[in-house]
């Protein structure tokens, strides 16, 4: 039981329910924040409304945004590397909801573009750090009849009797060099601006690519510069939502990359990927919540603006009810976000069971949010002078992006029965 000696209103910080940020950490909130308010809002805006090919021509105010990001240091690959496992977990979160918050297609182009700078300094290798450390990049994984198959690399949901769909893109080992053939999918996040890739990639080592199930028998992580004789591109893509964020395909023709530029070959392949996605989705939590807070805050701010029935809509309970519930959400999303950053980051972790459970829940979530956020402004929503219509659109593309969401939560229903199945 608590003692109160009088009823006062809540303390409440940027994120809501805020109890024991530190000093630093409140610092880092507040230039984040200002940074995705000042910065990522307005340059969002104005891709929003641009084609895919003006994105990435030149002078697009994408590049005044990369540029202002990395003088930030808000992603400072070094700086986030010296963090000890506990400061990641408390302060990776907050950064990347201030950056959703923003605009979520450029919080995932920025760090879409740092995976393959990131993995090499991850790697430890002097050559590729100074090869790849300071380059921008892309992921590359998925392909055009190969999607959600790429997410079940290992084969754990393949039906008896069926095969997985063949892949469109394929390296084989040939001495002290990796060849490449194929072609990416057009979701590759910053494809068309990328100079080099982080791709995970069925392998054939000199006993085949696949397994009787169409599963890949061998992969490859390999760091692949993309200026190299026989890569090649696709127009980028124009989509639904998230536009500010560049994707397309990319093309291989009997590419030679040499061997010393892979992160890990065979099984060790399919960790590194499995790892890759841990990270991803674990992001995607805290990133989206940023996007259904977002949606929230516009519509507490619309709903003491708008009359209907001779007084601002907040007055009507059935708005209050709705509006609250949109808050609800949105802790409830923060909470399973940081929970998930804090079991990665422990002895435990990391596992993408955990990933999966934030990253399904957050994105469905955000969209339920934006949704009803929009439902509350009524046709205003459905116009581009508010600001909630976007917010729609980019939270619907994060329930297919970094796994499609049913996929996802397919893969972590199998840890959880056979965990069941081990303690009975």
């Amino acid at each position: 039981m608590f003692d109160l000696e009088r009823i006062v209103e809540p303390v409440l910080g940027l994120c809501g329910l805020e109890s024991d940020l530190t000093e630093e950490e409140r610092a880092i909130q507040e230039v984040a924040h200002s940074f995705a308010k000042n910065v990522m809002r307005p340059i969002g805006i104005e891709l929003d409304k641009m084609t895919a090919e003006e994105v990435v021509a030149p002078g697009s105010p994408l590049f005044d945004y990369m540029r202002q990001v990395h003088e930030s240091g808000l992603l400072d690959l070094g700086a986030l590397a010296a963090m000890d496992s506990q400061q990641k977990s408390r302060i990776m979160p907050i950064i990347f909801e201030e950056l959703g918050w923003g605009d979520s297609g450029l919080a995932i182009a920025t760090l879409a573009s740092s995976f393959p700078a990131y993995a090499a300094h991850n790697s430890g290798n002097p050559e590729l750090i100074e090869r790849f450390g300071g380059l921008p990049g892309c992921w590359l994984a998925t392909q055009p009849d190969r999607g959600s198959d790429i997410v079940d690399i290992d084969a754990d949901l393949v039906q008896r009797g069926t095969k997985q769909s063949r892949g469109n893109l394929y390296a084989r080992v040939d001495g002290d060099e990796v060849i490449i053939q194929g072609q990416s999918s057009a979701w590759v996040s910053y494809a068309p601006l990328a100079a080099t890739a982080l791709a995970y990639i069925p392998c054939d080592y000199g006993n085949g690519l696949e397994h009787e199930n169409g599963a890949g028998l061998n992969h490859i992580a390999i760091l692949i510069p993309l200026d190299l004789p026989g890569v090649s591109k696709g127009k980028p893509l124009e989509k639904l939502g998230q536009r500010a964020l560049p994707q397309g395909e990319i093309y291989f023709n009997e590419v030679r990359v040499p061997r010393k530029y892979a992160l890990a070959e065979g099984e060790a392949a399919i960790t590194s990927f499995f790892g890759a996605l841990t990270f991803g989705n674990m992001e995607m939590a805290a990133t989206f919540t940023g996007v259904a807070r977002a949606a929230f805050e516009h519509a507490l701010a619309y709903v003491h603006e708008r009359k209907q029935g001779g007084t601002p809509i907040i007055n009507h309970q059935s708005v209050q009810l709705r509006t609250f519930d949109l808050w609800q959400k949105v802790e409830l999303s923060r909470a399973i976000a940081h929970r998930v950053f804090a079991y990665n980051y422990s002895e435990k972790g990391p596992h993408l069971l955990a990933s999966i459970t934030s990253k399904t829940y957050v994105t469905e979530t955000a969209f339920q949010v934006a949704s009803e956020a929009l439902q509350l402004f009524g046709g205003n929503g459905l116009t581009r002078e508010y600001p909630i219509e976007k917010l729609m659109r980019d939270a619907r593309a994060s329930m297919i992006e970094d796994g499609e969401t049913n996929v996802l939560k397919l893969k972590g229903m199998r840890w959880l029965s056979r965990a069941y199945q081990r303690a009975h």
